[in-house]
Parts: structure tokens; sequence; C-alpha cells
């Protein structure tokens, strides 16, 4: 019996043997995959860095770009902003002069006389005769 329970044993042995061989075959080939894909990712993980680089090189010249447009919009508007200003003040001058060159007019017609143009063509007339008279008597107008 003993000689059979010895057998039995180095069978279970043998056995389980071939199992951890078959086991350790299957972690190498795991292994081997694991290594492969390993060297993948660290190309991956390489082009991820480099296109990184790249993005934040990008983001850098876009805020400077984003600066100047500001910085020149600034000016641009305080530019147009005096400009506008300034065309206010020439505009209140020209009806001032429009409002003196009318008040000539009306003073230059007889009393009872009906306009038969239109007020700007009277004014313009006013103004033309105006200039005559000032040339007339020396003095540009």
């Amino acid at each position: 019996m003993s000689h059979t329970f010895a057998i039995v044993i180095e069978s279970l042995v043998a056995v389980l043997l071939l199992v951890t061989v078959g086991y350790c075959w299957l972690l190498n080939k795991r292994l081997l995959r694991l290594k492969a894909d390993e060297a993948s990712l660290k190309a991956t993980i390489g082009e991820l860095i480099t296109v990184t680089e790249i993005a934040e090189r990008a983001i850098g010249g876009l805020k400077l770009t984003v600066r100047e447009v500001n910085e020149n919009l600034g000016r641009d508007i305080a530019a147009a902003s005096a400009l506008s200003d300034q065309l206010k003040k020439q505009l209140g001058e020209g009806d001032n002069v429009l409002r003196r060159l009318s008040k000539i007019v009306a003073a230059a017609r007889p009393a009872g006389e009906q306009p038969a143009v239109s007020a700007a063509q009277a004014n313009a007339a006013a103004a033309q005769a105006f200039a005559e008279r000032r040339r007339h008597n020396g003095l540009a107008a």
C-alpha cells in the first residue's frame, strides 16, 4: 500500500507541476503583451507631451495677440471718441454759423416779402451775397 500511495502522490505532484508550467506559460504571454503595450504607451505619452508643449506655445502666442489687439482696440476707440467729440463741436459751430446766416437773410429781406425759395436756398444765397459784399469791400470771405 505504501507503494501505491507514493505513486498517487507522485502523480499528483506531476499533475500540479504540469498545471504550474501551463500557468507560467500563460503568465509569460501576458507579460510579453504587457511589455509591448508599455512600449506603445510610452510612445503615446511622448507624443502627448510634444503636443502639449506645442499647444502651450500656441496659447502663449494667442495671449500675446489678444493683448496687442486689446491695446490697439483701446487706442482706436479713444481716437474714435476724440474724433466724435471734435465732429460734435464742428457741427455745433456749423449750426451757429447757419443761425447767423439765417438772421442776416431775415434782416436783409423786406418786411412784406414772401420767400419763394426754400430755406436752404435762401441761406446759400445769403452766404454768397455776404461773401460777395466782403470781397467788394476788399476783404476775403
